[in-house]
Protein backbone atom coordinates (compact mmCIF):
# COMPACT_ATOMS: atom_id res chain seq x y z
CA UNK A 1 0.00 0.00 0.00
CA UNK A 2 2.54 2.23 0.52
CA UNK A 3 4.28 4.12 -2.86
CA UNK A 4 7.16 6.42 -3.40
CA UNK A 5 6.28 10.14 -2.35
CA UNK A 6 9.64 11.47 -2.71
CA UNK A 7 9.95 14.71 -4.13
CA UNK A 8 6.70 15.53 -3.61
CA UNK A 9 7.39 17.81 -0.44
CA UNK A 10 5.69 15.24 1.63
CA UNK A 11 8.86 14.39 3.43
CA UNK A 12 9.01 17.71 5.09
CA UNK A 13 5.80 17.09 6.42
CA UNK A 14 6.90 13.83 8.27
CA UNK A 15 6.81 14.99 11.55
CA UNK A 16 3.58 16.14 11.31
CA UNK A 17 1.18 14.05 9.22
CA UNK A 18 1.80 10.39 7.68
CA UNK A 19 1.51 10.04 4.10
CA UNK A 20 1.37 6.62 2.01
CA UNK A 21 -0.42 5.82 -1.32
CA UNK A 22 -3.41 4.04 -1.34
CA UNK A 23 -4.05 2.29 -5.01
CA UNK A 24 -1.66 4.25 -6.35
CA UNK A 25 -3.96 8.07 -4.77
CA UNK A 26 -1.48 10.03 -2.46
CA UNK A 27 -3.13 10.11 1.30
CA UNK A 28 -2.38 12.34 4.14
CA UNK A 29 -3.30 11.59 7.56
CA UNK A 30 -3.25 12.54 11.38
CA UNK A 31 -5.42 11.65 14.05
CA UNK A 32 -8.17 13.85 15.79
CA UNK A 33 -10.49 12.97 18.86
CA UNK A 34 -13.51 12.03 17.35
CA UNK A 35 -15.31 11.08 14.18
CA UNK A 36 -13.48 10.46 11.26
CA UNK A 37 -13.15 13.32 8.49
CA UNK A 38 -11.86 12.27 5.08
CA UNK A 39 -12.02 14.08 1.35
CA UNK A 40 -11.07 13.57 -1.48
CA UNK A 41 -9.98 16.14 -3.84
CA UNK A 42 -9.80 15.84 -7.52
CA UNK A 43 -7.52 18.75 -9.55
CA UNK A 44 -10.40 19.99 -12.04
CA UNK A 45 -13.06 22.59 -11.50
CA UNK A 46 -14.54 25.02 -13.77
CA UNK A 47 -11.68 26.92 -15.20
CA UNK A 48 -11.04 23.38 -16.39
CA UNK A 49 -14.19 23.91 -18.84
CA UNK A 50 -14.80 25.85 -21.59
CA UNK A 51 -18.57 28.09 -21.84
CA UNK A 52 -20.57 25.81 -23.97
CA UNK A 53 -19.51 22.60 -21.61
CA UNK A 54 -19.79 25.06 -17.84
CA UNK A 55 -21.27 22.52 -15.88
CA UNK A 56 -19.93 19.33 -17.04
CA UNK A 57 -17.83 18.96 -13.82
CA UNK A 58 -20.21 19.67 -11.27
CA UNK A 59 -22.72 17.22 -13.08
CA UNK A 60 -19.74 14.54 -12.49
CA UNK A 61 -20.34 14.82 -9.01
CA UNK A 62 -23.78 14.87 -9.20
CA UNK A 63 -24.03 11.84 -10.64
CA UNK A 64 -21.36 10.33 -8.42
CA UNK A 65 -22.96 10.96 -4.79
CA UNK A 66 -26.81 9.92 -6.46
CA UNK A 67 -25.92 5.92 -5.41
CA UNK A 68 -25.74 7.18 -1.84
CA UNK A 69 -29.19 8.28 -1.59
CA UNK A 70 -30.98 9.29 1.48
CA UNK A 71 -28.78 8.68 4.83
CA UNK A 72 -28.00 10.03 7.60
CA UNK A 73 -23.99 10.19 7.07
CA UNK A 74 -23.22 13.54 6.91
CA UNK A 75 -21.08 13.74 3.36
CA UNK A 76 -21.63 16.48 0.41
CA UNK A 77 -19.52 17.03 -2.83
CA UNK A 78 -18.28 20.52 -3.59
CA UNK A 79 -16.52 21.67 -7.03
CA UNK A 80 -14.74 24.97 -7.61
CA UNK A 81 -12.69 26.69 -9.67
CA UNK A 82 -9.65 24.64 -9.54
CA UNK A 83 -10.19 21.10 -7.87
CA UNK A 84 -13.65 19.16 -6.68
CA UNK A 85 -13.67 17.58 -3.47
CA UNK A 86 -15.66 14.38 -1.97
CA UNK A 87 -16.08 15.14 2.07
CA UNK A 88 -17.43 12.97 4.85
CA UNK A 89 -17.18 12.44 8.74
CA UNK A 90 -18.91 9.20 9.99
CA UNK A 91 -17.14 6.24 11.94
CA UNK A 92 -14.43 4.49 10.05
CA UNK A 93 -16.12 2.03 8.46
CA UNK A 94 -18.34 4.47 7.37
CA UNK A 95 -15.70 6.52 5.51
CA UNK A 96 -14.63 3.58 4.30
CA UNK A 97 -18.31 3.27 2.35
CA UNK A 98 -18.52 6.47 1.27
CA UNK A 99 -15.01 6.89 -0.52
CA UNK A 100 -15.21 3.46 -1.87
CA UNK A 101 -18.81 4.03 -3.50
CA UNK A 102 -17.72 7.54 -4.96
CA UNK A 103 -14.98 6.05 -6.27
CA UNK A 104 -17.29 3.08 -7.84
CA UNK A 105 -19.27 5.50 -9.21
CA UNK A 106 -16.80 7.63 -10.78
CA UNK A 107 -15.95 3.91 -12.79
CA UNK A 108 -19.30 3.71 -14.02
CA UNK A 109 -21.42 6.67 -13.81
CA UNK A 110 -24.95 5.94 -13.16
CA UNK A 111 -25.61 8.20 -16.92
CA UNK A 112 -29.50 6.98 -17.23
CA UNK A 113 -29.38 9.56 -14.58
CA UNK A 114 -28.08 12.31 -16.73
CA UNK A 115 -31.05 14.52 -18.05
CA UNK A 116 -32.43 14.53 -14.31
CA UNK A 117 -29.42 15.22 -12.76
CA UNK A 118 -28.97 18.17 -15.73
CA UNK A 119 -32.12 19.42 -15.01
CA UNK A 120 -31.62 19.11 -11.06
CA UNK A 121 -28.36 21.39 -11.73
CA UNK A 122 -30.67 24.16 -13.83
CA UNK A 123 -32.49 24.10 -10.72
CA UNK A 124 -30.04 24.57 -8.24
CA UNK A 125 -28.41 27.49 -10.38
CA UNK A 126 -31.93 29.19 -10.88
CA UNK A 127 -32.15 29.53 -6.67
CA UNK A 128 -28.46 30.57 -6.32
CA UNK A 129 -28.25 34.35 -5.63
CA UNK A 130 -24.97 35.99 -7.83
CA UNK A 131 -23.40 37.79 -4.85
CA UNK A 132 -21.88 41.28 -4.79
CA UNK A 133 -18.83 39.74 -6.50
CA UNK A 134 -19.95 37.50 -8.65
CA UNK A 135 -19.22 39.43 -12.21
CA UNK A 136 -15.70 40.27 -11.14
CA UNK A 137 -14.15 37.24 -12.54
CA UNK A 138 -16.10 37.89 -15.82
CA UNK A 139 -14.41 41.22 -16.34
CA UNK A 140 -11.00 40.02 -15.04
CA UNK A 141 -10.50 37.13 -17.37
CA UNK A 142 -13.39 36.85 -19.69
CA UNK A 143 -15.60 34.05 -20.15
CA UNK A 144 -13.16 31.22 -19.94
CA UNK A 145 -11.43 30.05 -17.45
CA UNK A 146 -11.63 31.30 -13.68
CA UNK A 147 -14.17 33.80 -15.42
CA UNK A 148 -16.52 31.35 -15.62
CA UNK A 149 -17.75 31.43 -12.27
CA UNK A 150 -19.88 34.42 -13.44
CA UNK A 151 -21.44 32.38 -16.44
CA UNK A 152 -24.64 29.68 -16.60
CA UNK A 153 -23.83 26.35 -16.68
CA UNK A 154 -24.63 26.10 -20.28
CA UNK A 155 -23.31 22.51 -20.55
CA UNK A 156 -26.49 21.28 -18.18
CA UNK A 157 -28.84 22.10 -21.77
CA UNK A 158 -26.45 19.99 -24.38
CA UNK A 159 -24.07 17.71 -22.82
CA UNK A 160 -23.92 13.66 -24.03
CA UNK A 161 -23.16 10.75 -22.07
CA UNK A 162 -20.20 10.11 -24.08
CA UNK A 163 -18.84 13.66 -22.84
CA UNK A 164 -19.31 13.27 -19.10
CA UNK A 165 -18.03 9.78 -19.12
CA UNK A 166 -14.75 10.84 -20.90
CA UNK A 167 -14.80 13.66 -18.68
CA UNK A 168 -14.65 11.41 -15.75
CA UNK A 169 -12.10 9.14 -17.07
CA UNK A 170 -9.60 11.60 -17.73
CA UNK A 171 -10.26 14.39 -14.66
CA UNK A 172 -11.18 11.74 -11.98
CA UNK A 173 -8.28 9.45 -11.85
CA UNK A 174 -5.87 8.46 -9.17
CA UNK A 175 -2.88 10.28 -10.63
CA UNK A 176 -5.03 13.22 -10.24
CA UNK A 177 -6.31 12.87 -6.96
CA UNK A 178 -5.41 12.98 -3.54
CA UNK A 179 -7.01 11.82 -0.05
CA UNK A 180 -6.63 13.52 3.50
CA UNK A 181 -8.40 11.56 6.48
CA UNK A 182 -8.38 12.68 9.76
CA UNK A 183 -7.14 9.44 11.67
CA UNK A 184 -3.82 7.11 13.09
CA UNK A 185 -3.29 5.30 10.10
CA UNK A 186 -5.48 4.41 6.68
CA UNK A 187 -7.81 2.53 6.99
CA UNK A 188 -8.52 -1.09 5.71
CA UNK A 189 -10.61 -1.71 3.16
CA UNK A 190 -10.48 0.97 1.14
CA UNK A 191 -10.99 0.44 -2.78
CA UNK A 192 -9.77 3.52 -4.39
CA UNK A 193 -9.63 1.75 -7.98
CA UNK A 194 -9.22 4.92 -10.27
CA UNK A 195 -8.41 4.96 -13.92
CA UNK A 196 -4.22 5.73 -14.62
CA UNK A 197 -3.91 9.27 -15.98
CA UNK A 198 -1.97 12.06 -15.34
CA UNK A 199 -1.83 15.10 -12.49
CA UNK A 200 -3.27 18.37 -14.45
CA UNK A 201 -1.56 21.74 -13.83
CA UNK A 202 -4.12 24.44 -13.06
CA UNK A 203 -5.32 26.19 -16.06
CA UNK A 204 -3.47 28.98 -17.22
CA UNK A 205 -5.35 32.36 -16.31
CA UNK A 206 -6.22 34.54 -19.33
CA UNK A 207 -6.95 38.74 -19.44
CA UNK A 208 -9.82 40.69 -20.43
CA UNK A 209 -8.60 43.90 -18.64
CA UNK A 210 -5.84 46.06 -20.84
CA UNK A 211 -5.08 48.06 -17.99
CA UNK A 212 -5.17 47.82 -14.22
CA UNK A 213 -5.89 49.38 -11.42
CA UNK A 214 -9.39 49.25 -13.29
CA UNK A 215 -13.03 49.71 -11.73
CA UNK A 216 -16.53 48.75 -13.32
CA UNK A 217 -20.21 49.73 -12.02
CA UNK A 218 -22.07 47.30 -10.20
CA UNK A 219 -24.97 46.88 -8.43
CA UNK A 220 -26.31 49.78 -5.11
CA UNK A 221 -25.47 48.56 -1.75
CA UNK A 222 -21.32 47.21 -2.71
CA UNK A 223 -18.46 48.36 -2.85
CA UNK A 224 -16.16 45.22 -3.84
CA UNK A 225 -12.33 44.94 -4.67
CA UNK A 226 -10.56 42.25 -5.99
CA UNK A 227 -6.50 42.00 -6.89
CA UNK A 228 -4.49 38.44 -8.26
CA UNK A 229 -1.25 39.02 -5.78
CA UNK A 230 1.55 36.15 -5.47
CA UNK A 231 0.80 33.51 -2.99
CA UNK A 232 2.80 34.09 0.69
CA UNK A 233 2.48 34.10 3.91
CA UNK A 234 2.64 37.98 4.03
CA UNK A 235 0.11 38.30 1.53
CA UNK A 236 -2.41 36.25 3.47
CA UNK A 237 -1.41 38.36 6.69
CA UNK A 238 -2.27 41.89 4.55
CA UNK A 239 -5.94 40.38 3.85
CA UNK A 240 -6.32 40.35 7.78
CA UNK A 241 -4.75 43.72 8.13
CA UNK A 242 -7.46 45.22 5.59
CA UNK A 243 -10.15 43.79 6.64
CA UNK A 244 -9.41 45.11 9.69
CA UNK A 245 -8.40 48.41 8.37
CA UNK A 246 -11.92 48.86 6.67
CA UNK A 247 -13.99 47.50 9.28
CA UNK A 248 -12.28 49.96 11.52
CA UNK A 249 -12.54 52.90 8.88
CA UNK A 250 -16.23 52.11 7.59
CA UNK A 251 -17.90 50.59 10.36
CA UNK A 252 -16.37 51.71 13.74
CA UNK A 253 -15.37 55.50 12.95
CA UNK A 254 -17.82 55.94 9.68
CA UNK A 255 -20.62 54.50 10.44
CA UNK A 256 -21.18 53.99 7.27
CA UNK A 257 -20.53 50.09 6.42
CA UNK A 258 -22.35 46.85 8.06
CA UNK A 259 -20.20 44.66 7.16
CA UNK A 260 -16.68 45.18 5.55
CA UNK A 261 -14.05 42.30 5.62
CA UNK A 262 -11.50 40.85 3.06
CA UNK A 263 -10.19 37.64 2.12
CA UNK A 264 -7.31 35.65 0.83
CA UNK A 265 -8.12 32.67 -1.43
CA UNK A 266 -5.55 30.35 -3.29
CA UNK A 267 -6.10 30.52 -6.98
CA UNK A 268 -3.51 28.04 -8.47
CA UNK A 269 0.17 27.17 -7.42
CA UNK A 270 2.02 30.47 -7.25
CA UNK A 271 -1.18 33.19 -7.43
CA UNK A 272 -3.66 34.04 -5.17
CA UNK A 273 -6.94 35.86 -4.68
CA UNK A 274 -7.22 38.82 -2.36
CA UNK A 275 -10.68 40.12 -1.81
CA UNK A 276 -12.74 43.00 -0.20
CA UNK A 277 -15.96 44.23 0.45
CA UNK A 278 -17.66 46.87 2.22
CA UNK A 279 -22.02 47.56 2.07
CA UNK A 280 -23.83 50.88 1.92
CA UNK A 281 -26.78 52.00 2.15
CA UNK A 282 -27.86 54.08 -1.40
CA UNK A 283 -27.85 57.55 0.80
CA UNK A 284 -24.19 56.66 2.19
CA UNK A 285 -22.14 55.22 -1.02
CA UNK A 286 -20.21 58.34 -2.08
CA UNK A 287 -18.72 58.31 1.27
CA UNK A 288 -18.23 54.37 1.54
CA UNK A 289 -16.36 54.46 -1.84
CA UNK A 290 -14.29 57.53 -0.42
CA UNK A 291 -13.45 55.52 2.59
CA UNK A 292 -13.08 52.33 1.13
CA UNK A 293 -10.79 54.39 -1.64
CA UNK A 294 -9.08 55.61 1.26
CA UNK A 295 -8.13 52.35 3.54
CA UNK A 296 -6.53 51.44 0.34
CA UNK A 297 -4.67 54.39 -0.46
CA UNK A 298 -2.99 54.57 3.04
CA UNK A 299 -2.01 50.95 2.88
CA UNK A 300 -0.44 51.01 -0.35
CA UNK A 301 1.56 54.39 1.21
CA UNK A 302 3.15 52.57 3.46
CA UNK A 303 0.61 54.11 6.24
CA UNK A 304 0.37 50.37 8.29
CA UNK A 305 1.10 50.55 11.88
CA UNK A 306 3.23 47.82 13.75
CA UNK A 307 -0.11 47.12 16.17
CA UNK A 308 -1.99 46.23 12.59
CA UNK A 309 0.73 44.06 11.66
CA UNK A 310 0.93 42.16 15.65
CA UNK A 311 -2.70 41.81 15.67
CA UNK A 312 -2.94 40.08 12.08
CA UNK A 313 0.07 38.29 12.87
CA UNK A 314 -1.19 36.67 16.46
CA UNK A 315 -4.48 35.97 14.81
CA UNK A 316 -3.05 33.56 12.64
CA UNK A 317 -0.82 32.07 15.21
CA UNK A 318 -3.24 30.77 16.94
CA UNK A 319 -4.63 28.45 14.58
CA UNK A 320 -1.03 26.40 15.62
CA UNK A 321 -2.16 26.21 19.64
CA UNK A 322 -5.27 24.39 18.87
CA UNK A 323 -5.79 20.35 20.01
CA UNK A 324 -5.11 18.31 16.62
CA UNK A 325 -4.02 21.24 14.70
CA UNK A 326 -1.98 19.03 12.63
CA UNK A 327 -5.00 17.16 11.13
CA UNK A 328 -7.15 20.38 11.08
CA UNK A 329 -4.13 21.10 8.49
CA UNK A 330 -4.64 17.93 6.65
CA UNK A 331 -7.42 20.12 3.89
CA UNK A 332 -4.66 22.44 2.93
CA UNK A 333 -1.66 20.01 2.97
CA UNK A 334 -3.69 17.94 0.65
CA UNK A 335 -4.28 20.96 -1.30
CA UNK A 336 -1.61 22.32 -1.82
CA UNK A 337 -0.21 18.85 -2.67
CA UNK A 338 -2.80 18.57 -5.56
CA UNK A 339 -1.58 22.31 -7.29
CA UNK A 340 1.97 21.85 -7.06
CA UNK A 341 2.56 24.27 -4.11
CA UNK A 342 5.58 24.56 -1.58
CA UNK A 343 4.23 22.43 1.69
CA UNK A 344 5.62 24.00 5.17
CA UNK A 345 5.43 22.35 8.40
CA UNK A 346 3.80 24.31 11.00
CA UNK A 347 7.03 25.53 12.39
CA UNK A 348 7.97 26.61 9.08
CA UNK A 349 4.68 28.77 8.75
CA UNK A 350 4.80 30.04 12.26
CA UNK A 351 9.01 31.04 11.16
CA UNK A 352 7.25 33.21 8.27
CA UNK A 353 4.83 34.74 10.30
CA UNK A 354 7.18 36.16 12.73
CA UNK A 355 9.63 37.20 10.08
CA UNK A 356 6.89 38.92 8.27
CA UNK A 357 7.38 43.35 8.20
CA UNK A 358 5.62 46.26 7.84
CA UNK A 359 7.84 46.79 4.96
CA UNK A 360 6.27 43.08 3.56
CA UNK A 361 2.82 44.19 3.40
CA UNK A 362 3.44 47.72 1.82
CA UNK A 363 4.71 45.65 -0.80
CA UNK A 364 1.95 44.20 -1.04
CA UNK A 365 -0.59 46.27 -0.44
CA UNK A 366 1.66 48.33 -3.85
CA UNK A 367 1.27 44.80 -5.64
CA UNK A 368 -2.48 44.56 -4.89
CA UNK A 369 -3.21 48.16 -6.00
CA UNK A 370 -1.77 47.42 -9.19
CA UNK A 371 -3.52 44.78 -10.30
CA UNK A 372 -6.93 46.04 -8.47
CA UNK A 373 -9.94 45.67 -10.05
CA UNK A 374 -12.76 47.60 -7.96
CA UNK A 375 -16.43 47.35 -8.29
CA UNK A 376 -18.48 50.59 -7.54
CA UNK A 377 -22.25 51.16 -7.12
CA UNK A 378 -23.44 53.00 -10.98
CA UNK A 379 -20.18 55.12 -11.06
CA UNK A 380 -16.68 54.86 -12.21
CA UNK A 381 -13.92 55.72 -9.67
CA UNK A 382 -10.83 57.41 -12.82
CA UNK A 383 -10.91 60.37 -10.24
CA UNK A 384 -8.87 57.44 -7.81
CA UNK A 385 -6.85 56.25 -10.74
CA UNK A 386 -9.21 53.30 -11.48
CA UNK A 387 -9.34 53.25 -15.24
CA UNK A 388 -13.19 51.87 -16.64
CA UNK A 389 -13.07 48.56 -17.96
CA UNK A 390 -13.35 48.36 -21.62
CA UNK A 391 -17.44 48.87 -21.69
CA UNK A 392 -17.01 48.35 -25.70
CA UNK A 393 -14.87 46.49 -28.51
CA UNK A 394 -11.93 47.77 -30.41
CA UNK A 395 -13.18 47.01 -33.66
CA UNK A 396 -16.32 46.88 -35.08
CA UNK A 397 -17.31 43.71 -37.92
CA UNK A 398 -18.20 44.32 -41.47
CA UNK A 399 -20.81 42.49 -42.73
CA UNK A 400 -24.27 42.81 -44.03
CA UNK A 401 -26.49 45.39 -41.84
CA UNK A 402 -29.48 45.09 -39.96
CA UNK A 403 -31.13 48.26 -38.51
CA UNK A 404 -32.68 47.73 -34.97
CA UNK A 405 -36.55 48.22 -34.59
CA UNK A 406 -36.34 49.03 -31.34
CA UNK A 407 -34.04 51.74 -31.52
CA UNK A 408 -33.08 53.53 -34.95
CA UNK A 409 -29.65 54.34 -33.43
CA UNK A 410 -28.50 50.91 -33.18
CA UNK A 411 -27.63 48.12 -36.09
CA UNK A 412 -26.47 44.90 -35.93
CA UNK A 413 -23.36 43.82 -38.69
CA UNK A 414 -23.22 39.98 -39.38
CA UNK A 415 -20.27 39.44 -41.65
CA UNK A 416 -17.59 36.72 -42.55
CA UNK A 417 -15.29 37.21 -39.49
CA UNK A 418 -18.14 37.63 -36.72
CA UNK A 419 -20.89 40.17 -35.66
CA UNK A 420 -21.14 43.66 -33.97
CA UNK A 421 -23.58 45.57 -32.54
CA UNK A 422 -23.34 49.31 -33.46
CA UNK A 423 -24.62 51.15 -30.42
CA UNK A 424 -24.18 55.25 -30.17
CA UNK A 425 -21.55 54.20 -27.34
CA UNK A 426 -19.42 51.81 -29.68
CA UNK A 427 -19.28 47.97 -30.90
CA UNK A 428 -19.40 45.22 -29.23
CA UNK A 429 -18.21 42.49 -31.59
CA UNK A 430 -17.60 38.68 -31.39
CA UNK A 431 -15.62 37.11 -34.13
CA UNK A 432 -16.55 33.39 -34.69
CA UNK A 433 -13.08 32.14 -34.12
CA UNK A 434 -13.15 33.56 -30.54
CA UNK A 435 -16.76 32.73 -29.98
CA UNK A 436 -16.69 31.11 -26.78
CA UNK A 437 -20.17 29.54 -26.98
CA UNK A 438 -23.45 30.44 -29.39
CA UNK A 439 -26.88 30.42 -27.74
CA UNK A 440 -29.28 28.86 -30.51
CA UNK A 441 -33.06 28.82 -29.76
CA UNK A 442 -35.33 27.15 -32.40
CA UNK A 443 -36.61 30.84 -33.35
CA UNK A 444 -33.55 31.37 -35.13
CA UNK A 445 -32.39 33.13 -32.05
CA UNK A 446 -28.41 33.44 -31.15
CA UNK A 447 -27.01 34.64 -28.99
CA UNK A 448 -22.62 34.74 -29.25
CA UNK A 449 -20.46 34.90 -26.41
CA UNK A 450 -16.60 35.91 -26.87
CA UNK A 451 -13.95 34.85 -25.17
CA UNK A 452 -13.44 38.02 -23.83
CA UNK A 453 -17.08 37.98 -21.99
CA UNK A 454 -19.13 40.15 -25.06
CA UNK A 455 -22.70 39.20 -26.18
CA UNK A 456 -24.57 39.92 -29.16
CA UNK A 457 -27.75 38.68 -29.25
CA UNK A 458 -29.71 38.01 -32.55
CA UNK A 459 -33.09 37.99 -32.26
CA UNK A 460 -34.74 38.24 -35.52
CA UNK A 461 -37.62 39.49 -34.71
CA UNK A 462 -36.14 42.94 -33.57
CA UNK A 463 -33.59 43.44 -36.43
CA UNK A 464 -35.03 44.28 -40.14
CA UNK A 465 -33.81 41.73 -42.71
CA UNK A 466 -32.32 39.07 -40.36
CA UNK A 467 -33.62 36.10 -42.28
CA UNK A 468 -32.78 32.75 -42.18
CA UNK A 469 -30.28 32.58 -44.81
CA UNK A 470 -28.48 35.17 -42.34
CA UNK A 471 -29.24 32.77 -39.38
CA UNK A 472 -27.38 29.95 -41.99
CA UNK A 473 -24.38 32.01 -42.17
CA UNK A 474 -23.58 32.79 -38.53
CA UNK A 475 -24.22 29.13 -37.68
CA UNK A 476 -21.98 27.78 -40.44
CA UNK A 477 -19.29 29.92 -39.35
CA UNK A 478 -18.96 29.35 -35.29
CA UNK A 479 -17.63 26.06 -34.25
CA UNK A 480 -19.65 23.09 -33.69
CA UNK A 481 -18.33 22.85 -30.54
CA UNK A 482 -19.06 26.23 -29.41
CA UNK A 483 -22.86 25.73 -30.11
CA UNK A 484 -25.27 25.49 -27.47
CA UNK A 485 -28.98 24.47 -28.72
CA UNK A 486 -31.31 25.44 -26.34
CA UNK A 487 -35.48 24.17 -26.55
CA UNK A 488 -38.13 26.25 -28.14
CA UNK A 489 -39.31 29.26 -25.70
CA UNK A 490 -43.14 29.74 -25.04
CA UNK A 491 -44.25 32.15 -27.75
CA UNK A 492 -45.08 35.23 -25.37
CA UNK A 493 -41.63 35.56 -24.22
CA UNK A 494 -40.37 35.67 -27.95
CA UNK A 495 -39.10 39.91 -28.37
CA UNK A 496 -41.36 42.29 -29.98
CA UNK A 497 -40.33 45.59 -31.45
CA UNK A 498 -42.59 48.24 -29.84
CA UNK A 499 -44.76 48.64 -32.99
CA UNK A 500 -44.43 45.62 -35.20
CA UNK A 501 -43.04 46.64 -38.94
CA UNK A 502 -42.78 44.02 -41.90
CA UNK A 503 -39.36 42.77 -42.85
CA UNK A 504 -37.47 44.78 -45.35
CA UNK A 505 -33.86 43.59 -47.22
CA UNK A 506 -31.18 46.44 -45.73
CA UNK A 507 -30.87 48.79 -48.63
CA UNK A 508 -34.53 48.96 -49.00
CA UNK A 509 -35.12 49.37 -45.20
CA UNK A 510 -32.58 52.37 -45.58
CA UNK A 511 -34.05 53.84 -48.28
CA UNK A 512 -37.71 53.66 -46.90
CA UNK A 513 -35.82 55.54 -43.66
CA UNK A 514 -34.31 58.35 -45.09
CA UNK A 515 -38.01 58.87 -46.88
CA UNK A 516 -39.43 58.91 -43.87
CA UNK A 517 -37.15 61.49 -42.01
CA UNK A 518 -38.40 63.84 -44.84
CA UNK A 519 -42.31 63.31 -43.99
CA UNK A 520 -41.56 63.38 -40.79
CA UNK A 521 -40.21 66.79 -41.00
CA UNK A 522 -43.30 67.80 -42.75
CA UNK A 523 -45.93 66.29 -40.05
CA UNK A 524 -43.69 68.18 -37.52
CA UNK A 525 -44.42 71.86 -39.25
CA UNK A 526 -48.40 70.64 -39.75
CA UNK A 527 -48.37 69.16 -36.07
CA UNK A 528 -47.24 72.92 -35.04
CA UNK A 529 -49.64 74.79 -36.94
CA UNK A 530 -52.56 72.58 -35.70
CA UNK A 531 -51.36 72.90 -32.23
CA UNK A 532 -51.40 76.73 -32.47
CA UNK A 533 -54.91 76.50 -33.83
CA UNK A 534 -55.85 74.32 -31.34
CA UNK A 535 -54.70 76.75 -28.34
CA UNK A 536 -56.12 79.68 -29.55
CA UNK A 537 -59.54 78.60 -30.00
CA UNK A 538 -59.26 76.81 -26.72
CA UNK A 539 -58.32 80.18 -25.21
CA UNK A 540 -60.97 81.84 -27.27
CA UNK A 541 -63.93 79.22 -25.24
CA UNK A 542 -62.20 79.73 -22.28
CA UNK A 543 -63.02 83.69 -22.64
CA UNK A 544 -66.62 82.86 -24.14
CA UNK A 545 -67.33 80.74 -21.06
CA UNK A 546 -66.10 82.96 -18.71
CA UNK A 547 -68.12 85.67 -20.31
CA UNK A 548 -71.16 83.88 -20.43
CA UNK A 549 -71.55 82.17 -16.92
CA UNK A 550 -70.81 85.90 -15.44
CA UNK A 551 -73.44 87.07 -17.39
CA UNK A 552 -77.28 87.55 -16.56
CA UNK A 553 -78.48 85.06 -19.27
CA UNK A 554 -75.80 82.41 -19.61
CA UNK A 555 -76.65 80.83 -23.51
CA UNK A 556 -75.29 77.18 -22.99
CA UNK A 557 -75.68 76.49 -26.51
CA UNK A 558 -73.27 78.92 -27.52
CA UNK A 559 -70.60 77.22 -24.92
CA UNK A 560 -71.13 73.69 -26.19
CA UNK A 561 -70.82 74.97 -29.57
CA UNK A 562 -67.68 76.40 -29.47
CA UNK A 563 -65.87 73.69 -27.34
CA UNK A 564 -67.65 70.88 -29.36
CA UNK A 565 -65.28 72.49 -32.65
CA UNK A 566 -62.25 71.93 -30.65
CA UNK A 567 -62.67 68.23 -30.36
CA UNK A 568 -62.20 68.05 -34.44
CA UNK A 569 -58.64 69.69 -33.73
CA UNK A 570 -57.76 67.40 -30.63
CA UNK A 571 -58.56 64.37 -33.07
CA UNK A 572 -56.69 65.64 -35.85
CA UNK A 573 -53.43 66.22 -33.54
CA UNK A 574 -53.88 63.00 -32.38
CA UNK A 575 -54.18 61.46 -36.03
CA UNK A 576 -50.85 63.26 -37.39
CA UNK A 577 -48.69 62.31 -34.57
CA UNK A 578 -49.67 58.66 -35.34
CA UNK A 579 -48.83 59.16 -39.33
CA UNK A 580 -45.74 61.26 -37.88
CA UNK A 581 -44.25 58.04 -35.99
CA UNK A 582 -45.27 56.10 -39.05
CA UNK A 583 -43.51 58.10 -41.43
CA UNK A 584 -40.33 58.19 -39.49
CA UNK A 585 -40.12 54.69 -38.98
CA UNK A 586 -40.44 54.10 -42.99
CA UNK A 587 -43.94 51.82 -42.96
Amino acid sequence: MTADLHGSGLDALSDVVSHTATQGVPTLYAARAGAVTAGLLFRVGRADETLATAGITHLVEHLTLHRLGVSDLHYNGATSMAYTQFHVTGDEDEVVEYLNSVCAALRDLPLDRLETEKEILRTEAAGRGGGPNSQLPLWRYGAQGYGLSSCNELGTWTLTADQVRQWAETRFTRDNAVLWITSDHAPDGLDLNLPAGTRISAPAPTSALPVTPACVRGDDGHVVFNAVVRRSTAAAVFADVLGRALYRDLRQEGGYSYAAEADYSPRDTDFATLTAYADALPQKQDAVVGGFVDTLARLRAGRIEQAELDSARAKALKAYDTPDHAAALLPSFALSLLLGHRLLTPEQSRAELHAVTVADLREVAREAWADGLLQVPGRDADWAGFTPAPQYSQVALTGTRHQSLADERVTLSIGTEGVSLLTPGGPVSVRYDACAAMIARPDGARTLTGHDGFSVPIEPTLFRGVTPERIAAVDAAVPAEAVVRLPARDPERIPQPSEPEPELEPERARQRRGQGGTAGRGWTAALWLLGLLAVAWAMFGTAVTVDETGSAHTDGARIFLIWFLELPLLWNIRAMRQRRARARAGT
